[in-house]
């Protein structure tokens, strides 16, 4: 374990881990960024928004803590990769006017799996 806290996999596994928490939790089964309701609203409709938007919040949650398990990662990875380019292809498609920074969001999330992915092969 010792030797594991000093690789920098190890930190981009956590920080990896951080961000599908605070979007999940924080953000989202929280509301304390309710755009994300409004962005899920106009891909399900409003009566639907706020049972999506937890769905989706319990489902960022899970991916956070697998990643925080740190087992099976290339599976949990490419269901990030995908649950990513679905969630951003829907935004862009249906809510890009509620996007704060829509390139900015699209290479954010390149970052993030390309970490996720450096994970994956560091730890092999």
């Amino acid at each position: 374990m010792a030797a594991e806290i000093h690789a920098p996999a190890f930190w981009m596994r956590l920080g990896i881990a951080l961000v599908w928490l605070v979007f999940g939790l924080l953000f989202k089964a929280l509301d304390a960024v309710p755009r994300h309701r409004q962005i899920v609203a106009r891909v399900v409709g409003t009566r639907y928004a706020r049972t999506v938007t937890t769905l989706v919040a319990m489902g960022e949650t899970v991916l956070g803590l697998w990643m925080l398990y740190g087992r099976y990662l290339a599976v949990c990875v490419a269901i990030q990769t995908v649950a990513l380019i679905v969630m951003n292809g829907l935004e862009l498609r249906y809510a890009r006017d509620l996007l704060l920074a829509p390139f900015a969001m699209i290479c954010a999330n390149i970052i993030l799996l390309a970490m996720g992915w450096y994970v994956v092969w560091a730890l092999n």
